[in-house]
């Protein structure tokens, strides 16, 4: 029987190793998210100091919600966009090196990890930001009890409308980032 060489047409089957574990590594995702939080505080910490955010997070004091501004939010969606590379590269690079599976499988994996750190991040980072609102609104209530002219009345719902559009913009960028940042920290951890 002679064996005919292969030619470029033909495909050979790869071989698949399946295994009964998790492709998910939550040590990873969580430890891309903490960073991804921490660089979150630290910018709008920063912003703040520099007045670049629409609200003091440490002043209890009662701020109007048409003092956001586009500098503001600009400022948000940068804070957003760096913290999402981060926590997104931090959980492609931690990961554990899969041995005997795919490249594109491996490239769904890291970039699954960077969005399942972002949307980790975002989750604990929304949690906070309602909790400190919750104090400021709070405080806010027992500071005044004037009425609120149809003028302020809206031009704090087109401060809102402004603050939601960016933020929701943000957030999909995000997500997008940190799934190109985990497969970016995938891809040098792999070449090491």
């Amino acid at each position: 029987m002679a064996v005919r060489p292969k030619t470029e047409a033909e495909s050979v089957p790869e071989q698949s190793v399946e295994s009964s574990a998790s492709g998910v590594e939550w040590a990873a995702i969580t430890a891309g998210a903490l960073a991804a939080v921490g660089v979150s505080i630290i910018l709008f910490t920063l912003g703040s100091g520099l007045g670049l955010s629409g609200a003091n997070p440490w002043s209890f004091v009662p701020q109007a919600v048409a003092t956001f501004t586009i500098g503001a939010g600009i400022w948000l969606i940068v804070m957003q966009w760096l913290s999402s590379a981060l926590g997104g590269y931090l959980a492609g690079r931690l990961r554990k090196k899969w041995v005997g599976v795919r490249t594109d499988e491996v490239f769904f994996r890291d970039t699954a990890h960077g969005l399942l750190a972002w949307a980790l991040a975002t989750a604990i980072v929304a949690v906070l930001f309602t909790l400190g609102s919750a104090a400021v609104v709070s405080s806010a209530a027992v500071a005044t009890d004037a009425q609120v002219s149809a003028e302020a009345a809206e031009q704090a719902r087109k401060a809102a409308a402004s603050f939601s559009t960016l933020t929701s913009l943000s957030l999909i960028i995000g997500a997008f980032i940190g799934c190109v940042s985990g497969a970016l920290g995938g891809y040098h951890r792999d070449e090491s």
